[in-house]
């Protein structure tokens, strides 16, 4: 569906595209995926499509998922879904804002943006209130809080996209590989541990590798830093035993089903109980306090048993849709700063995901990560809405798509006259 209507758009607006459909070329007729593929503009419909149909997912699935967890604390099963709206209008305010921004305003951006990342990162741990047992968020007003390590994401994407970028000439040497990406990464990691928020970690941890990949970092890097992770899951793991006893009920589910494994076992029920359409929206049994965190970090489930396998396949097919404009923009870019901040965001979002349905589904552990776009919380709809916004900026300052606007400009001054 996102494609056709990204077609029809995009032929409506090029007149010529439409033409060509039509015609065979040398080899017969072309399809209209891969025509849609072709088109300049692709990357940015499909940014803006999936990211919405994703959002609009999860704002059903937030009310649905929250309702009885807003009725035992408000009263309403209303509240948490008009907050999560909320959030969702202001993430699209800043998307379309940033998608009007240029490559320039985001690299001048770049360091303002990393001090006050880091200074948000440090308040927290000194006026930051504990959540869940971890101390990472700070209260702004009434019911509304900010989580600093979700901002911390998005500057070190654009701050080492522009850190490298600059560097280019010297990325053969690992002093102008590594420094200062990965000791301000170091540092940027080891506060947000600090606060006990360890699947952020790992998400920095993810953007890091991300961005290096695209600099051409050979995989030996990609080899120690899996070796200093391990090492430092081992060492985080011994320090603090809850985190041991999820690797042990991650390793052997069956061994402690009513507590540690309590929640994945919940979840993979509900995923198991939808069948292929799912009991019907609305209806999941799970959401009725037997599976924690249910409209969270755990809204996946209530996806697969309220629309089924159905509706678990539209999430993973979005998010490929997602993913596949994201490294298209990242491959062919001809500015650096462009491909470092595209493959950023892109590890960001495809790592958290996997991360979560992973954990969901036992194929890895569970890390406390919301699923992007879907999941209830301001923190991190907005920064991730943001930063599909700033792709879509790249997306349109490509030479191709450039001309494709200037034509759209010119047909409808022609249309009005």
């Amino acid at each position: 569906c996102c494609a056709a209507a990204g077609l029809a758009v995009m032929s409506s607006q090029t007149p010529e595209l439409s033409e060509r459909s039509a015609s065979p070329g040398e080899g017969g007729s072309i399809s209209p995926l891969a025509l849609l593929a072709r088109h300049p503009l692709s990357a940015y419909y499909l940014l803006m499509g999936s990211a919405l149909l994703l959002l609009l997912l999860g704002l059903i699935m937030v009310m649905s998922a929250s309702s009885i967890e807003s009725v035992r604390v408000f009263g309403s099963p209303y509240t948490l879904a008009q907050r999560q709206a909320f959030f969702a209008l202001l993430g699209v305010v800043a998307m379309f804002f940033a998608a009007r921004t240029s490559v320039q305003f985001w690299r001048a951006f770049a360091w303002p943006l990393l001090l006050v990342a880091f200074g948000l990162l440090v308040a927290v741990l000194i006026i930051g209130v504990e959540v869940g047992g971890q101390r990472n968020w700070i209260e702004i007003f009434g019911p509304f809080r900010l989580q600093p390590s979700e901002i911390a994401k998005l500057a070190l994407v654009v701050w080492g996209a522009e850190v490298l970028s600059r560097r280019s000439r010297r990325l053969d040497t690992w002093r102008g590989l590594l420094i200062p990406i990965v000791p301000v990464a170091a540092v940027m990691m080891v506060l947000v541990l600090a606060e006990g928020d360890f699947g952020n970690t790992v998400m920095l941890g993810a953007i890091l590798a991300g961005v290096l990949f695209a600099a051409g970092a050979p995989l030996r890097v990609f080899a120690v830093f899996a070796a200093v992770g391990a090492v430092g899951v081992w060492i985080l793991s011994l320090a603090a035993p809850y985190r041991m006893d999820r690797i042990l009920s991650w390793l052997d589910p069956g061994s402690d089903r009513l507590g540690f494994g309590w929640q994945v076992t919940q979840g993979q029920y509900a995923l198991g109980t939808g069948g292929f359409w799912g009991v019907g929206l609305g209806a999941s049994r799970e959401k009725w306090g037997t599976l924690p965190e249910a409209h969270t970090d755990f809204i996946y489930p209530v996806i697969g048993e309220e629309l089924g396998l159905l509706g678990t396949l539209i999430v993973l097919a979005l998010f490929s849709l997602l993913a596949f404009a994201v490294f298209r923009l990242s491959r062919n870019t001809n500015d650096s700063f462009v491909r470092y901040a595209a493959a950023g965001v892109g590890a960001w979002i495809v790592v958290q995901a996997v991360v979560n349905i992973g954990g969901v589904l036992g194929l890895t552990p569970v890390a406390g990560v919301t699923l992007p776009l879907v999941s209830y919380g301001g923190s991190s709809l907005i920064p991730t809405l943001t930063a599909i916004g700033m792709l879509m900026a790249f997306a349109r300052q490509e030479p191709g798509a450039r001309r494709a606007l200037r034509r759209r400009s010119t047909a409808q001054a022609l249309r009005r006259r």
